[in-house]
């Protein structure tokens, strides 16, 4: 079901005949009295509730707002569904500069249009939107995560997720070189915001020798002033071309793997938190002619959503922590089957994903 009413052509355009088809429901919400423009787009269900943040940001156009929530909820799928979850994809955004037009009525307003789903989407955090702001859409809305721990929620998400990088890049050294260890292994680290500061630590507490990049000279001089040993570049080009460097990990923004990037990339690993690393489809195959191992993105930082998922639960750190753990193993399956199927890790991981997805559906109609 899609509700459209009154919606433009060129948005209309773009939910049925967008790449990124099969959506389940894509719900179009206006609010007068707040301002609030939003798109909330379920893509699956098959799993459980669909789960995925809420990104406030200032879109171009309405069909562009509609195009990125049918992207991100494709991906909140595949996501959840690697991650172990019993939850779909789904992803909402909000139309906006978050700087100038996030207000507290908006968000209650949002809070309001996500309760009249009934539970069909549960939400949490994303780009624009904060902790803070969670626990502001909880007051007119129960299927809220991410909220504060005074609030009831998990806080930050940084910690696991930058536990999970860390496994997963374990999982990387074990099936490239045959031991998990990362001792003296050189790692680039690119972009030390809240995830990759925590991934650092993690990094040297094994005996790792660190590499860092940020655009934000504070962002670097706080992690060198925090830790010995750590060695900064001008910039993410300068880590890229780094000799010696074993593995990369892109913590910044998406599409840091492109056709610029890969040629002089002269990590054999790439294992990092950021979202969609890759900018188009054909550089995991660039990648693989050059012998360098990927392992897809939204497996690696799947520790942020494992730990919004068990606020509904009641947050427990130790039972996220095993659950984060897991990426180690998840790491070495898609490695497994990409080997058995001759195909890419990112390809493997989507096959491993919509076999699970298929399967629920399967077990859901009874045939």
């Amino acid at each position: 079901m899609t509700d459209v009413t009154g919606a433009p052509a060129d948005v209309l355009h773009t939910l049925f005949h967008s790449e990124q088809g099969g959506h389940e429901q894509v719900v179009l919400c206006q609010d007068r009295a707040s301002g609030l423009k939003a798109v909330i787009a379920l893509h699956s269900t098959a799993l459980g509730p669909a789960l995925g943040g809420t990104r406030f940001y200032p879109y171009a156009t309405e069909a562009e707002a509609v195009a990125d929530a049918l992207n991100l909820a494709r991906g909140m799928s595949y996501k959840n569904a690697m991650a172990g979850l019993d939850h779909g994809g789904g992803k909402a955004v909000i139309i906006g500069d978050p700087e100038r037009d996030k207000t507290e009525e908006l968000l209650l307003a949002y809070g309001r249009m996500v309760a009249s789903l009934g539970g069909r989407y549960v939400t949490a955090c994303d780009v624009g939107t904060y902790v803070a702001d969670m626990d502001v859409v909880a007051r007119e809305c129960r299927w809220t995560t991410g909220r504060s721990p005074e609030n009831g929620g998990a806080g930050d998400s940084s910690v696991l997720t930058s536990f999970g990088v860390y496994q997963s890049m374990r999982a990387c050294a074990q099936h490239l070189w045959g031991d998990p260890s990362l001792r003296d292994r050189t790692v680039g680290v690119a972009g030390v915001g809240k995830v990759g500061h925590h991934l650092v630590r993690h990094l040297l507490d094994e005996g790792a020798k660190v590499v860092i990049t940020d655009v934000r000279p504070d962002a670097v001089q706080r992690i060198l002033d925090e830790h010995e040993g750590v060695t900064a570049v001008a910039d993410t080009d300068a880590l890229i071309r780094l000799e010696g460097l074993d593995i990369y990990a892109p913590c910044a923004l998406g599409g840091a793997l492109n056709d610029e990037t890969v040629p002089v990339l002269t990590a054999k690993v790439v294992c990092g938190a950021a979202n969609n690393q890759l900018a188009h489809p054909g550089v995991e195959k660039d990648l693989a002619d050059r012998g360098i191992l990927y392992a897809p993105d939204y497996v690696v930082n799947a520790g942020g959503v494992i730990q919004v998922a068990d606020e509904l639960h009641g947050f427990d750190f130790e039972r996220c922590k095993a659950k984060a753990t897991r990426i180690f193993d998840t790491t070495l399956t898609i490695f497994a089957r990409a080997k058995e199927d001759g195909i890419p890790p990112a390809a493997a991981a989507d096959r491993i994903a919509e076999q699970r997805m298929a399967e629920a559906r399967t077990g859901r109609t009874g045939h």
